[in-house]
């Protein structure tokens, strides 16, 4: 398999089309990002004749800008195998011989919006969840990841034991991703990913919560009724002074914040727990 994201071809919409059959047909569209009403299309080649019949077609919709770049220039990173803690995580197309017993091999296929895997909470999110499955031996049967991308943490959390994990994204593209590499990790009894809103689904039973998302989206969840009916939560995505507001919201509740860590000085990750325990970290 070679890298389908060696070179990229990204146009710039104002607007959702209403139709994308044709272009979902094409083999070489990688995606379509859609945010608070713009689009971006990913093509693996130059699509410049489809696009502006698209936009001749539909009166909804406006090309801004049209870029080219490497799949590493979008991600702003390299996308190449690393390890962080028990984990090796490698793409699809690159999987390295590491002759190691101990490491937990995940591939992980970056699509062309999430990144590689190596941002701060995300590896520091990674870092929790070993601690609670591994160090603190915690009986963790099901997982709930909020705004879960890629799916990696969901995958994570799947590969130490978690028997049901439940990955959720409001952006379809991220559910995409995460189905697919799902997928290729040979995972999709354990994890099932959809789409939908983190706080219309907090309700799910659930012993664990991951939460690694925009602050706006953060605060509304804490205040969500059945946020406390979780035992354990690992809440990232937030910057220092969010991450002071969180956590104060979080002790009002009577959430025991057991760690905050922000290694990069900038992004912070917290570990609580809702029950009364015994902290020996």
């Amino acid at each position: 398999m070679s890298n389908p994201y060696e070179n990229l071809w990204i146009y710039y919409l104002v607007g959702i089309p209403e139709k994308l059959t044709d272009i979902s047909r094409n083999e070489f569209f990688i995606g379509n990002w859609e945010e608070e009403g713009f689009s971006f299309l990913f093509f693996s080649v130059p699509c410049d004749e489809m696009i502006e019949k698209l936009v001749s077609e539909d009166p909804g919709i406006k090309l801004i800008d049209r870029y080219e770049m490497s799949g590493e220039q979008w991600h702003g990173d390299k996308i190449e195998s690393y390890t962080t803690g028990t984990f090796c995580v490698s793409p699809p197309w690159k999987i390295p011989f590491v002759n190691r017993s101990d490491l937990n091999h995940i591939l992980l296929d970056p699509g062309v919006v999430f990144g590689t895997g190596r941002h701060q909470t995300t590896e520091d999110c990674l870092g929790y969840i070993e601690y609670l499955f591994n160090e603190k031996n915690e009986q963790i049967d099901s997982v709930l990841d909020i705004g879960t991308g890629t799916g990696l943490l969901a995958i994570g959390a799947a590969v130490l034991g978690c028997r049901k994990v439940m990955a959720l994204d409001f952006n379809l593209l991220a559910v995409k991703t995460a189905r697919h590499n799902i997928i290729i990790n040979s995972l999709e009894e354990k994890i099932l990913a959809f789409q939908g809103k983190g706080e219309d689904f907090i309700s799910l039973p659930a012993d664990l919560v991951i939460a690694n998302i925009h602050y706006d989206v953060m605060k509304n969840l804490v205040e969500s009724p059945d946020f406390l009916n979780h035992k354990w939560f690992i809440l990232s995505g937030l910057l220092n002074s969010e991450a002071i507001k969180i956590e104060q919201r979080l002790r009002e509740k009577g959430i025991y914040v057991i760690e905050s860590i922000a290694p990069d000085q900038v992004w912070n990750t917290i570990l609580g727990c809702s029950l009364p325990l015994s902290i020996d970290k």
